[in-house]
């Protein structure tokens, strides 16, 4: 493994234990809190940010990562008002988040130069998209970071 992919998933995985950190003292009813004025809930900030890392490699492998229907809880543009009772758990999406990243790395750890017909962000290797993810991540990070303030002030 090169150098730099060892870098990068210590990042991948960092980040996440920093998002699970962040949110491991968030009760499930605050999870569930859409304040006035924010979009979102601290649950679909975790659906989204697992939607995320596994779409972006979907859409370059074609692999089936996720259910189809986490599309539509927390796909871009979606909010907990989409949620039903399938909808997965605060506790089950925290669960769900912290297997991701060993789950990226068993399976597509030797795959990130692989070359896959261009996104419409023009990325073509895994470890493309794995960037734009951590990238991703770290912009929900600050958004639940807001919404922890937010609900407990």
């Amino acid at each position: 493994m090169l150098k730099r992919h060892k870098v990068l998933f210590n990042q991948l995985k960092s980040y996440r234990e920093e998002l699970l950190s962040l949110v491991s003292d968030v009760s499930e009813k605050e999870a569930d809190i859409t304040p006035k004025g924010f979009n979102n809930s601290i649950r679909w900030n975790l659906g989204h940010v697992y939607l995320d890392q596994y779409m972006w490699i979907k859409v370059l492998t074609k692999d089936n990562l996720y259910p189809d229907h986490y599309n539509g809880w927390f796909g871009f543009g979606t909010s907990p008002n989409d949620f039903s009772a399938e909808t997965p758990s605060f506790s089950h999406l925290k669960q769900l988040l912290s297997e991701q990243t060993q789950k990226i790395i068993d399976l597509y750890g030797n795959r990130l130069e692989e070359k896959f017909p261009p996104t419409e962000m023009g990325m073509f290797t895994i470890e493309q998209a794995l960037i734009r993810t951590i990238f991703h991540e770290g912009m929900h990070i600050q958004a639940i970071n807001d919404l922890k303030k937010f609900i407990r002030y």
